[in-house]
């Protein structure tokens, strides 16, 4: 038995400390944000230390079940993607474990919200590090559990408890799909190591089966269409898990499953389609959908459904490498997004842009940090956006004409279109945000008297900062030394390096044009970008109320002829039973001279039988 204790660590310590800080008292804040805080930098460390060592083969784990020949383990695989995922999700954790103190400082349930965001982190930390697939299901389902109670954590709001079951039943639809794929998996190859999946000869037909069932969870846990419907309502929680759920856990775990599976999905031609053009929907509908939007967390929100179109567009074209350099810078610029966001809601008291305006010179640090973030999410050079949504777009590029990209030409020409006009939607929606929310004139009180929040929330936002600009650079660094090295490598930088910037330049060009201080129009088409071209009045017409109906009738059923068969059995022996019973009633001279009757009558027939027989 080899068991990597590092491995072991990184998601033991948020997990043990989430479970002594559900014990803590609702009024020990300190005790609860020492907790908090303190699991995070200590898996931040564990998680640096890993990706400083580097990477290590899968360990033979502990053997938890024994089913006869299958066996399910508790292993760990910290490879190098692992390691700076790893780093990733525990800089974000930390940031808003830190930031919450300050964000929730009158929240008198503030105890189990900073115990639940520590077993949030485990169980990422869980799936990123399992090298089982038993495991990674357990870490999966914690992750669901913890966004459940975290999304409805303010229970004032109304649409909290609505948004959080929500999130909990359509990312469960997926979820049955991505079970079944595990059991496939594990069933076919005798194990449900990742390694020994990897290495079984399992038919083509059960690879591809297995692979579309994995796709369903993917979609539910990373807002995919169609179960992407879920994410934009998630902002009804506090605006800290929204980081935590848009830049480095639950979002964040589906593209990175596929990834870390991916020597599976590549055999899977049918499987990696079905990947490219749910990929391209979604991104450009989360694009668009963005760009209707007053709200502005329901603007990064539906950003967030978009750039996770862009990285499981990667994973479809055949480039995980690029995917998850995606999901890393991402993890950087939307978490520092959602709590520069969060700072400005602080300050002017709600989430509309209309209400907003002029706080570039009112909130300077905030204003600055979140340009940063929202040039690196509109891919601006040479910020980490730039590089890794470039790195996306090129190798689209390529599988149109690889003879041996793993997807069809077509699916390969579908993302490559998606990505590039996706640069575009983006481009626009990120100059519409930026001008509403710090541009022009203040559009009220709030907006007048808007100041800084305390340093606890103004740090975060300069640490995410810095990976924000510096990760850019280090895509530059890994750009020149790819591209410099072929025969055409001058052309070929300029093509791609350029390409994106003018689509950039038109959408930003068309947002400018418009008045940061007037509202959308109301047309038929704003509307549609509004509600998400209805999709979620669809899914009601088409499956919640049918579902609701069946249900209903299930239950009429149930009562009326099930429970009502059972009732009418028993109602009806009640009956005959008290029939019998009149009829067994008698008065007592009576019932006497008909016993003594009837003995002499059986004394009579006996005395004649003995008669004849004698």
């Amino acid at each position: 038995m080899k068991v990597d204790l590092l491995g072991l660590a990184l998601p033991a310590v948020p997990v043990v400390a989430g479970l002594l800080g559900l014990l803590v008292r609702h009024r020990r804040r300190g005790v609860a944000a020492a907790l908090g805080t303190g699991a995070a930098a200590a898996a931040l460390a564990c998680a640096v230390a890993a990706a400083l060592r580097g990477a290590r083969e899968a360990d033979t784990g502990i053997v938890v079940a024994d089913f006869g020949r299958l066996a399910v383990t508790f292993g760990t695989w910290l490879d190098g993607p692992a390691g700076l995922v790893a780093v990733a999700v525990g800089v974000v954790a930390l940031c808003v474990q830190v930031y919450s103190v300050a964000y929730l400082h009158d929240d008198e349930r503030y105890a189990p919200y900073a115990a639940q965001v520590s077993l949030f982190t485990g169980a990422m930390l869980l799936v990123v590090v399992s090298g089982d697939l038993i495991a990674l299901l357990v870490g999966w389902e914690v992750m669901g559990i913890c966004s459940y109670l975290l999304i409805g954590h303010d229970r004032r709001l109304p649409e909290a408890p609505r948004a959080a079951v929500k999130a909990f039943l359509v990312t469960r639809v997926g979820d049955v799909g991505f079970l079944l794929g595990i059991v496939l998996l594990g069933l076919h190859a005798g194990s449900f190591r990742i390694a020994d999946v990897f290495a079984a000869d399992l038919p083509a037909g059960t690879v591809t089966a297995a692979c579309v069932l994995l796709l369903a969870g993917v979609a539910g846990k990373s807002a995919q269409f169609p179960l992407h419907t879920w994410l934009p309502d998630a902002m009804a929680g506090p605006t800290p898990i929204s980081a935590l759920i848009h830049a480095a856990t639950m979002v964040a775990a589906g593209v990175y499953v596929v990834a870390r599976l991916y020597p599976l999905f590549e055999r899977s031609g049918a499987a990696l389609t079905v990947l490219a053009v749910m990929a391209s929907v979604t991104m450009l509908l989360g694009a668009l959908a963005a760009l209707g939007q007053d709200d502005i967390k329901r603007v990064l929100a539906w950003s967030t459904v978009s750039q996770l179109g862009y990285m499981t567009g990667a994973l479809a074209v055949g480039a995980p490498a690029a995917a998850l350099f995606h999901l890393l810078t991402h993890a950087a610029f939307k978490a520092l997004l959602f709590l520069a966001a969060g700072a400005v809601i602080h300050a002017v008291g709600t989430n509309l842009m209309a209400a907003m305006g002029g706080l570039r010179t009112r909130m300077p640090v905030t204003f600055w940090t979140m340009t940063a973030g929202l040039a690196a999410l509109a891919g601006v050079p040479p910020l980490a956006g730039f590089w890794s949504k470039d790195s996306i777009i090129e190798a689209a590029w390529h599988a149109t004409s690889d003879a041996d990209a793993p997807v069809p030409r077509a699916a390969a020409v579908l993302v490559l279109a998606a990505t590039a006009l996706t640069v575009l939607v983006t481009a626009a929606y990120v100059v519409r945000l930026w001008r509403r929310t710090f541009l022009g004139e203040p559009r009220g009180a709030a907006a007048r008297a808007a100041h800084e929040p305390p340093w606890a929330m103004r740090g975060p936002l300069l640490v995410l900062a810095v990976p924000t600009v510096l990760l850019g650079f280090a895509g530059l660094s890994a750009a020149f030394g790819r591209r410099l090295g072929g025969a055409h490598a001058v052309a070929e930088l300029g093509a791609f390096t350029v390409a994106p910037l003018v689509l950039l330049a038109a959408g930003a060009a068309l947002a400018w044009r418009r008045d940061p201080a007037a509202d959308l129009p109301d047309t038929a088409s704003t509307r549609l970008l509004a509600n998400a071209f209805y999709l979620d009045a669809v899914q009601d017409a088409l499956v919640t109320r049918p579902v609701t109906a069946l249900a209903r009738l299930a239950r009429r059923t149930d009562e009326t002829v099930v429970d009502g068969a059972v009732d009418a059995t028993g109602a009806g022996a009640t009956g005959a039973g008290a029939l019998l019973a009149r009829a067994h009633v008698a008065g007592l001279p009576r019932a006497t001279g008909a016993v003594l009757g009837g003995a002499v009558v059986i004394a009579a027939v006996i005395a004649v039988v003995v008669g004849v027989s004698w």
